[in-house]
């Protein structure tokens, strides 16, 4: 399944423009998703509720994410690329508009539902959009530059936000993300080119993909181990006050080295994806597991807790890009569903993350317990991983015999 940028679009300054337009749309998104984990205090305080109650916000998020990315992705199919972008970038400020406006906890949690339907299907459809606006050699390189607005929405949109939240109030980063994501349609319809849908596109073509076990393989596989990272960084602002010691004002910086992680992941974490895509899967669960099993013994110490946040975003960067390149490699065929419905698996990680993290808090065991959930689905996640690898093995020796046959 291939799509066409019209001439036009073979210039260099307007296929540059086109992805850094796409690009703000994923420092929209990275934004407002992690800005929500840095005022979770703030939100409970406002509603009277607890902060693993107020961390729902961050699970129903994810859910938007979770059932809007497939949805999405398969219906409108057949959709120009350009207009389907534009109206993801207009349901993301409305959903941004809508939670800072919310009045109770109820609408704020529906809110934060709306604004996560736009998510994965805007990330899997600009990444396909992005291959196209480049020669086949630089799809790489295209597809990173959609994924930079994320990281540095981590580095810079998150902390900025937290920290005029904290200051004037939580509301203000939505409607920041509100007026960011209005730009982003006025840039896309300026920039980016008119693209037709694959002629060959439909749901049931997207929904091929499915049938391949090594595709569930590799979802199933980002919905458990990633919520080892999530399990940790939805609660990272009452960890960084509560349990390392130091004021609220310290959270913006703690946001910041996490989202300095992820950049530098995503700048350089390509090369071991290069040697090996199942290694880089492998490593970044193992390693993951590693960090938290020190962060949860030395979060009290603000120098190892930073840079245990660090290693954090940067390593779980790298399992992303992975996870990525895997379920691309198993469904070539169907590209907008499969990149969709990564973000889809990494989502319903953050809310089972941040839920599983939640309730651990809620038990009484502590804040440092969450580092043991993401350890704990970390290590699971391994297990999948290592089990996709064996039934690809058996297939791969059993095509032979098939043949012969």
């Amino acid at each position: 399944m291939t799509t066409t940028a019209e001439p036009s679009t073979t210039r260099r300054g307007g296929a540059t423009a086109a992805m850094g337009a796409m690009a703000l749309g994923g420092f929209a998104i990275g934004t407002t998703e992690f800005a929500t984990m840095g005022l979770l205090p703030q939100v409970a305080e406002t509603f009277d509720i607890s902060i693993p109650t107020a961390g729902h916000a961050i699970s129903l998020y994810a859910l938007g994410v979770v059932v809007g990315a497939p949805l999405i992705a398969g219906l409108a199919a057949k959709l120009p690329r350009k207009g389907l972008l534009i109206a993801l970038t207009i349901a993301l400020a409305v959903g941004n508009g809508l939670s800072a406006l919310a009045p109770n906890t109820t609408l704020l949690m529906v809110s934060r539902f709306v604004a996560g339907l736009p998510h994965g299907a805007f990330f899997g459809i600009a990444a396909v959009v992005a291959t196209t606006l480049v020669p086949p050699e630089r799809r790489g390189t295209a597809v990173a530059r959609i994924m930079v607005g994320l990281t540095v929405a981590n580095l810079v949109g998150v902390p900025v936000a937290t920290a005029a939240g904290q200051q004037i109030g939580w509301r203000v980063a939505y409607l920041a993300v509100t007026v960011i994501a209005l730009f982003t349609t006025l840039s896309l319809a300026r920039w980016l080119p008119r693209i037709p849908a694959a002629r060959d596109a439909g749901v049931a073509a997207e929904l091929r993909a499915f049938r391949r076990p090594q595709v569930w393989f590799a979802l199933v596989t980002g919905m458990i181990g990633f919520g080892g990272m999530f399990a940790v960084y939805s609660y990272i602002s009452p960890i960084t006050t509560e349990v390392t010691g130091l004021p609220g004002s310290a959270v913006p910086w703690a946001l910041a080295t996490f989202g300095l992680g992820m950049t530098l992941g995503a700048m350089t974490g390509g090369r071991f994806i290069d040697r090996s895509v199942m290694g880089s899967v492998f490593g970044g669960l193992i390693v993951t597991a590693a960090v938290l099993v020190a962060f949860a013994l030395t979060a009290t110490v603000p120098v190892l807790a930073f840079t245990l946040v660090f290693l954090l975003g940067y390593v779980t960067q790298v399992l992303a890009a992975a996870l990525q390149v895997r379920l691309m490699d198993a469904s070539p065929d169907a590209p907008s569903l499969a990149s969709s419905s990564n973000h889809a698996a990494l989502n319903l990680a953050n809310g089972a993350g941040a839920w599983l993290g939640g309730l651990a808090i809620a038990a009484g065991w502590g804040f440092t317990s969450t580092a043991w959930v993401g350890v704990a689905l970390s290590l699971a996640g391994l297990a999948v991983a290592a089990l996709s690898v064996v039934v690809e093995r058996r297939s791969a020796a059993r095509a032979p015999e098939y043949a012969a046959s």
